[in-house]
């Protein structure tokens, strides 16, 4: 390779290992194997070193478990690097030898080629919150699946509670004073709901964090504003944010109901047009709490006193784009199940539609006062 050149370095990462391949920019340039490197810091600038010789270098490796820190490093250093989405790496019909070495050299002959999509590098600040916000989620799931082990417990030996709301007040009143037949079960019983105990107080913890931490938070603006919308309280504005990140980044409001993966499969061809089920290819964490938030639009439009205290210092603009999505998502789930179409499916199209609304609140939010 001359200096005239760019070289495109392909690396497949590990936790403790780091292969690389090398391709030049002339499209009849071989791959070069450069070997397996490990992953402290002084093996990356020894190979950055290595490969200067070889031209202006642009690195790739996809997204995985390892995170942004390559990513973040070798652009401290001055190079341009991309981490591709795995799902959308272009593959070979009937490809099926899978090793760090082939891996390494696609995904430099991709880069070269500009067939990859790349997925968005958050900020250190932006992911740091959303390590916060994911934590809390789990948390949350975890006190879910507590209270579930509990509940069946309880089914198991025929015990079953009267009460009109499970985990209020009087509910745990009820759980404080039960007694079982035997030792043995009382043990078990007495686990379950000290397991409970503990789950929701870690809950609490990463919440009243979380209310610490938010107001120093870049999309905080916007999270507060979203919480004008029927159905999105604080859990969910929070997760969408903290996952999305700047929105302006979507020129069109359908990348981001593609980013969220709640556009349908097509299979199409000439006059036929096929349409599946969602993609679910994007970003999970927001498509689910999304289409949890999408169920309140089963309801005819109203501004409850909670939507209202919720909405109240928030700028007129996003409230009428708010209000204006009742109106239109409600009409959009009556008409669907109206026509026969299964409620989940008309849900997962009024989540759909629903983050187009968020895209223009977002968007609204940027304009000048």
């Amino acid at each position: 390779m001359s200096n005239d050149t760019t070289a495109f370095v392909g690396l497949d990462v590990h936790k403790d290992s780091i292969t690389v391949a090398c391709v030049a920019s002339d499209s009849d340039a071989p791959v070069i194997d450069i070997g397996t490197i490990g992953t402290q810091q002084y093996a990356i600038d020894r190979l950055c070193k290595k490969l200067s010789g070889r031209g202006p270098l642009r690195f790739v490796y996809e997204a995985g478990p390892c995170g942004f820190g390559l990513q973040r490093l070798l652009a401290s250093r001055g190079y341009d690097c991309q981490v591709a989405a795995p799902s959308l790496i272009p593959q070979k019909p009937g490809e099926r030898i899978k090793t760090d070495r082939r891996n390494a050299r696609k995904l430099a002959l991709a880069l070269r080629a500009a067939t990859l999509s790349y997925v968005h590098i958050p900020t250190p600040e932006q992911e740091q919150f959303r390590d916060v916000v994911r934590a809390w989620q789990q948390a949350k799931r975890d006190v879910t699946g507590a209270r579930q082990r509990l509940k069946s417990f309880l089914l198991r030996h025929d015990i079953r509670y009267t009460g009109r709301a499970n985990w209020s007040t009087a509910h745990r009143r009820w759980l404080s004073e039960m007694v079982l037949p035997s030792p043995a079960q009382q043990i078990v019983f007495q686990e379950l709901v000290d397991s409970i105990s503990e789950r929701e107080r870690r809950r609490d913890r990463l919440e009243r964090q979380l209310d610490h931490l938010a107001p120093d938070w870049s999309g905080y603006p916007l999270a507060q504003a979203l919480q004008a919308f029927r159905g999105i309280q604080k859990t969910v504005a929070y997760t969408v944010v903290a996952e999305a990140g700047d929105l302006a980044r979507f020129a069109h409001p359908k990348h981001f109901m593609a980013w969220l993966g709640l556009v349908q499969v097509e299979h199409s061809s000439g006059k036929t047009r096929r349409l599946g089920p969602i993609t679910r290819c994007g970003n999970r964490w927001a498509r689910t709490l999304l289409t949890e938030a999408a169920w309140s639009y089963r309801y005819s439009p109203k501004v409850s006193r909670i939507i209202e205290a919720r909405a109240g210092t928030i700028d007129p603009a996003i409230r009428a784009i708010a209000w204006n999505a009742q109106i239109r998502l409600h009409h959009q789930y009556v008409k669907l199940t109206a026509k026969g179409k299964h409620k989940n499916v008309a849900v997962t199209a009024v989540a759909r539609e629903l983050a187009g609304f968020i895209w223009a609140a977002a968007r609204q939010l940027e304009q000048p006062a």
